[in-house]
């Protein structure tokens, strides 16, 4: 089952496939304790409920037994116009990646349920997930051999880098499962060094100085800290994984053809997201990640950044 499950996982068209037993992850609860009571989270209340299910998938879904994790490559073919108000890679689709990714799970389980009976995936709960609930997908990620999590606290998977997206499968039956890898940053402290907010500090991500928290989740930005170092940046940021080592090695253009980006990304000039109005807005990325941001923040973002360079 275990050899069946990661070669569908890679005819569906995921890049990478591990599979992690389920239990309790202690140390991680420790630490989001510490985090949490640190207020490094923001605004972002919703990271304080459901502590109990984050740190256990059996919890989330009982019977859990073993957590399948998927991985995507997302990193685009173009780039965007130098200057144009920047957009983070992992939105440049025109169909919003948690619609791609669910729809790919759902074959998945599809086709083990077709070869092993329903009865291994516990149908009453929700058990296929892509940021859509309380579960720690880079640390499962991590612990089904799909690769380390970087000092910008991101997963660094072998062959593919930080551009991918992570995908998870609760399963109520025990597999075989994969070994950790080990982490290989080293010393190399090139994320920490390039962050223009000093979100980093090499173990940990301090939210409310991140520049994608700010472009994205607050909705009450201060001027005065971080505004000012958006760095071009209009919707979330992509400088710590730019600079990354593994990256540029690894890093290369995603072949999946439901990740095609919106053409406006890289086509746009300046004038043209200075003057984008909500009605384009809408029908540009209307299925696109872009649009949870919503039009209200995004132009904001884009104003800040004009001022800022105007000042």
């Amino acid at each position: 089952m275990t050899d069946f499950i990661k070669q569908k996982a890679l005819e569906i068209g995921f890049d990478a496939c591990g599979i992690a037993k389920a239990e309790e992850l202690n140390d991680d609860a420790a630490f989001i304790k510490t985090w949490l009571v640190a207020g490094m989270h923001g605004d972002m209340q919703y990271l304080e409920r459901n502590f109990e299910k984050r740190i256990n998938p059996a919890v989330l879904v009982p019977d859990t037994k073993s957590v399948v994790v998927v991985l995507l490559n997302y990193y685009p073919e173009k780039s965007q116009p130098t200057d144009a108000p920047l957009i983070a890679r992992y939105a440049h689709s025109q169909v919003d990646y948690h619609t791609v990714i669910k729809a790919m799970l759902s074959k998945l389980e599809a086709e083990i349920v077709d070869r092993y009976g329903a009865e291994i995936i516990n149908s009453d709960f929700q058990h296929a997930f892509v940021d859509s609930a309380p579960i720690l997908e880079r640390r499962w990620a991590q612990r089904a051999g799909l690769g380390w999590i970087g000092k910008h606290t991101q997963l660094i998977a072998p062959n593919i880098g930080s551009y991918c997206f992570v995908g998870i499968l609760l399963i109520n039956k025990e597999l075989t499962y994969n070994n950790p890898l080990p982490d290989r940053c080293g010393t190399c402290t090139r994320c920490i060094d390039a962050c223009p907010t000093n979100a980093l500090n090499g173990r940990s991500l301090d939210a409310r100085k991140c520049i994608s928290y700010q472009t994205i989740e607050n909705k009450n930005p201060v001027a005065g800290e971080i505004r000012p170092k958006l760095s071009g940046c209009a919707l979330g940021c992509d400088i710590c994984a730019e600079v990354c080592p593994w990256n540029k090695k690894w890093a290369k253009p995603h072949q999946n053809v439901q990740l095609k980006a919106v053409d406006e990304i890289y086509t746009y000039q300046k004038v043209d997201w200075q003057n984008l109005s909500k009605e384009k807005f809408n029908s540009i990325f209307k299925n696109s990640a872009i649009k949870r941001a919503g039009f209200e923040k995004f132009k904001e973002n884009i104003q800040f950044i004009e001022k800022k360079m105007n000042d």
